[in-house]
């Protein structure tokens, strides 16, 4: 067999290193252990592409690679340079690369020792010869040196690649290398995980043209300024350089001074969350820039790490002019894409590449603006506003970014508020700003806040004026309005937009001139204006000509109105001649009579001219503001302001006799009715100041509540017959009581003055009833009975009116059997109700024991005891029952004596009992 690399002389030459020094051994041995479990570990089809790319290169051919599983091997071929002495003797020497001299990817001998993750007995078969490794037979080479014997019996193998030996064999392709599998490995598992990889690796070696994966052919081919890898679109952009000085790396690639850096961006989906620096293939420093990175950095021996140092510097700063002609060859409306996001780096190297790439962005011009030029990011100012392309077309600016560039380049932010101030001094023709609106228009519903900024846009009017404001024009439609009042703003007629009257423009009809600004400030200075001697008849004629085509619009009660006596006054001031109000008002009415013949009478009620009672209605309201009586009081009352308010006005001013008519009005309209029976200012004012017979609306009962008619009268003129009366939701509302409530303590000292009037009738159920809203009143705090007087008698059990000082509060069943029915009072809380009324509890004053021995049985032998419990649906009582044919108390309080009784307690939890059911009821009680 012959040896065309001179392996013998390698062996020798190894064999001869061991011999002397078996250290030299063990050393070997532990570096290609390092690499084989470390740096290198699953990388061996990634180290032999970069070999195959350096052959490509070296041949100037395309560079193919085939991989095959064929009699329990992975071959891996490929085209290019074939195999020379040089290699071979790199290939069995670690950290002695045979190409540290040219501008290969494979730069340390160590890369080929990935192969020994996946074999023991790697072979290369080349067109000008092939040569092989073996643990076996450096095991055996190895028998005749002791010293090398014994550390071998040290470990699990030799080191496999200083030991080499020619082979014959004919390879695939110009190269071939062939991995006889270790044991246990998985070949198909191997091939799947080589295809996975082809795809980066055509990418990362552009030496390499098409890897073939067991008849799967991955190719790389050229797409414009880009590559298509496996049907996978890429943008590329690549810098080259020679590094200057000395070089930081290690001493087999000191010789290498040629960098390049290749940046792949992907245009068919994003990159993957756990990209890294390919240096050309992957190391492990992770990046998060969206695209990827080839470049020839310095690295670490495994090859892992970046090696930092001045050659890393001038790799990296190339790598960044790269990325800058990377940005500049994307479609300008794309570009922003590549600009980093923000977010935690995810690596030292990510975050050091982040900065340079973000400050060459900032300070380079390559942000396109608004005029079509380009413009540093940091000279930039971005519209804050989102699809504002049509905007910024129509600006034209060379400073403004003519798309929002990314946050992370902090361009200055031109806000919409900025904006409308830039417009401020602008000379442009009306149809320009049309445009300017219809551009804005569509933005104004997404972006919030965004229609309050723009409400001071300028508009342009008629008169050649700019206006500052949309809120402060009209829109022209056609309406005529006499007289002439400053701040009505008509636009110009080719800048009218809908987005005007989105801003608060309004249209010059009826209704909007109504409600503009500028006629509700000439309505509320009219009175001052007719009290100077001005001539406000116009105004008044206007104003109602325009509410007789609209109705009422609000806002305009202070219209000055001629009046009866011949004297102005404001319309919500004065009242129709007929006005259904006015009967109520008494003999002498506080408001005057309108005197407006030329008026329409509709048109003058729209105004705010009374004819029944006037609603106020605040969609909003902050505070007790709105003129009525008795508001803050009322407003005091509330845990929250209302979310809206309805109220009737002028309620004061009805005489005392004639509300009976005015809660009928109030009744009988809409809006009034609305606001009597909707709750708040109205019902709870008419609770407290109207008068029905002399007596406030709570004094008296509803027709239909009878059930509490032994303790309230019903409504003066209203008789039993008179429930479902149409007007009692009204006198419901007003306060008139429909049932038992105690709202506050003067509703507590009234019900209880009721329980003790002898001349009421009550029976025991409503009495109960009564007291029980008494107790509820106290437990949710409505009532604190220290703002009651102490009632002089109290309404006992039996119905009957009793001194309070004999009375007392029954709070469990058995004391009734030795107190008098006259003295007891009883429901609700009966603590409550005993601190309400200032009385003892029934069990504070009887005290007695049983007598006799009696029989103890179980509660649940009683049969009477178990029928109940099951009826009532709780638990049969544990324990025990003393039962008694006839059961004696002797009494020692309040009273001594001796009494027969159903049952009673013995005070240690047990009960006594003739009645079975009497203490079953008791115990429940308790």
């Amino acid at each position: 067999m012959t040896d065309p690399f001179g392996t013998a002389a390698l062996r020798s030459a190894v064999l001869d290193a061991w011999a002397s020094s078996p250290t030299r051994f063990r050393e070997d041995a532990n570096a290609e252990e390092d690499l084989r479990l470390g740096g290198y570990a699953d990388a061996w089809f990634v180290e032999l592409a970069q070999n195959a790319a350096d052959a490509a290169r070296a041949a100037g051919v395309p560079g193919r690679i085939e991989v095959a599983l064929a009699d329990g091997e992975i071959r891996v071929a490929n085209t290019g340079a074939p195999l020379d002495a040089a290699g071979v003797a790199a290939l069995a020497s670690l950290r002695a690369s045979a190409k540290r001299d040219t501008d290969s990817v494979g730069r340390f001998g160590v890369g080929f020792a990935a192969v020994l993750a996946v074999t023991d007995a790697p072979r290369v078969h080349s067109t000008t010869g092939s040569v092989a490794f073996s643990a076996a037979r450096t095991a055996a080479a190895v028998a005749g040196l002791p010293g090398v014997v014994a550390e071998l019996g040290r470990r699990d193998e030799p080191p496999v690649l200083r030991l080499v030996w020619p082979v014959d064999g004919a390879p695939a392709l110009d190269t071939e290398v062939r991995l006889p599998l270790r044991p246990g490995l998985d070949g198909a598992a191997l091939l799947a995980r080589a295809r996975a990889d082809a795809p980066d690796l055509l990418l990362a070696l552009p030496d390499l043209h098409e890897i073939v994966v067991d008849g799967d052919a991955v190719r790389r081919e050229p797409d414009g300024d880009g590559v298509v890898v496996d049907g996978r679109r890429w943008r590329l952009a690549r810098r080259r350089g020679r590094l200057a000085g000395a070089v930081d790396a290690a001493v087999e690639q000191r010789g290498r001074r040629d960098w390049a850096a290749t940046w792949a961006f992907p245009l068919d989906a994003p990159l993957p969350a756990d990209e890294v620096l390919h240096a050309p293939t992957a190391t492990g420093e992770r990046l998060g820039l969206p695209a990827r990175l080839i470049a020839t950095v310095p690295l670490e021996p495994d090859r892992r790490r970046v090696r930092p140092g001045p050659g890393t510097d001038a790799v990296l700063a190339g790598a960044v002019e790269a990325y800058l002609d990377l940005v500049r060859a994307t479609p300008p409306a794309e570009r922003a894409a590549l600009v980093p996001a923000p977010g935690f780096p995810h690596s030292a190297l990510d975050g050091r590449l982040r900065e340079l790439v973000l400050d060459a962005l900032r300070h380079t011009a390559w942000l396109p603006a608004a005029d079509g030029s380009e413009i540093a990011p940091a000279r930039a100012r971005r519209l804050d506003l989102p699809d504002a392309d049509a905007v910024l077309a129509l600006l034209g600016s060379a400073d403004l970014a003519a798309a929002p560039p990314p946050v992370a380049l902090g361009v200055e932010r031109l806000s919409a508020a900025g904006l409308v101030e830039r417009l401020a001094g602008s000379d442009r023709p009306p149809s320009w700003w049309r445009e300017l609106y219809a551009a804005l228009a569509p933005l104004v519903g997404l972006v919030p806040g965004l229609s309050d900024d723009l409400r001071a846009l300028p508009v342009p009017l008629a008169d050649g004026r700019i206006a500052h404001g949309p809120p402060t024009v009209l829109l022209p439609a056609g309406v005529e309005f006499g007289p002439s009042l400053p701040g009505l703003h008509l636009v110009h007629p080719d800048a009218v937009h809908p987005l005007l009257a989105r801003l608060g423009a309004t249209e010059a009809d009826a209704r909007a001139l109504l409600g503009h600004p500028a006629l509700l400030a000439a309505v509320e200075g009219s009175l001052d204006d007719a009290d100077a001697g001005l001539d406000v008849r116009p105004l008044a004629e206007a104003v109602l000509a325009l509410v007789a085509r609209t109705g009422p619009v609000g806002g305009l009660g202070a219209l000055a109105l001629p009046a009866a006596d011949g004297l102005p006054a404001r319309a919500d001031e004065l009242m129709l001649p007929d006005a259904a109000l006015a009967p109520l008002l008494g003999d002498d009415p506080p408001l005057g009579v309108v005197d407006a013949p030329w008026a329409d009478r509709a048109a003058l009620v729209a105004v705010g001219v009374l004819d029944g009672f006037a609603v106020v209605v605040d969609e909003d309201p902050t505070g007790p503001d709105h003129d009525l009586d008795d508001e803050r009081r009322w407003w005091d009352t509330l845990s929250e302001p209302p979310r809206r308010l309805v109220a009737v006005r002028d309620l004061d001013l009805v005489a005392d006799d004639r509300w009976p008519a005015a809660l009928e009005l109030l009744g009988a309209g809409r809006e009034t009715r609305e606001a009597l029976t909707g709750g708040g200012y109205t019902a709870w004012w008419l609770a407290r100041h109207a008068r029905i017979g002399g007596r406030p609306p709570g004094h008296w009962r509803l027709p239909s509540a009878t059930a509490i008619g032994a303790l309230y009268d019903p409504v003066p003129g209203t008789r039993e017959r008179d429930a479902g009366d149409s007007r009692e939701g009204v006198w419901a509302a007003a306060g008139v009581r429909g049932g038992l409530a105690v709202a506050d303590a003067r509703d507590a000292a009234d019900l209880l003055h009721r329980l003790a009037d002898p001349a009421r009738q009550p029976d025991v159920a409503l009495v109960a009833d009564a007291h029980i809203a008494l107790a509820d009143a106290v437990a949710a705090g409505r009532v604190d009975p220290a703002d009651l007087d102490v009632p002089g008698h109290v309404r006992a059990l039996d119905g009957t009116v009793v001194p309070a000082e004999v009375a007392v509060v029954l709070d469990a069943p058995w004391p009734a059997s030795v107190l008098p029915a006259g003295e007891l009072v009883a429901g609700g809380d009966p603590a409550l109700l005993a601190e309400l009324l200032d009385l003892p509890l029934a069990t504070e004053v009887v005290a007695g024991a049983p007598e006799g021995a009696g029989e103890a049985v179980a509660w649940a032998d009683v049969a009477e005891v178990v029928v109940a419990c099951h009826t009532l649906g709780v638990a049969v009582p544990g324990g025990t029952l003393t039962r008694h044919g006839e059961l004696w108390v002797g009494i020692t309080r309040p009273v001594a004596g001796r009494l027969r009784v159903p049952a009673w307690p013995d005070g240690t939890g047990g009960w006594h009992a003739e009645d079975p059911l009497r203490a079953l009821l008791a115990l429940l009680a308790e």
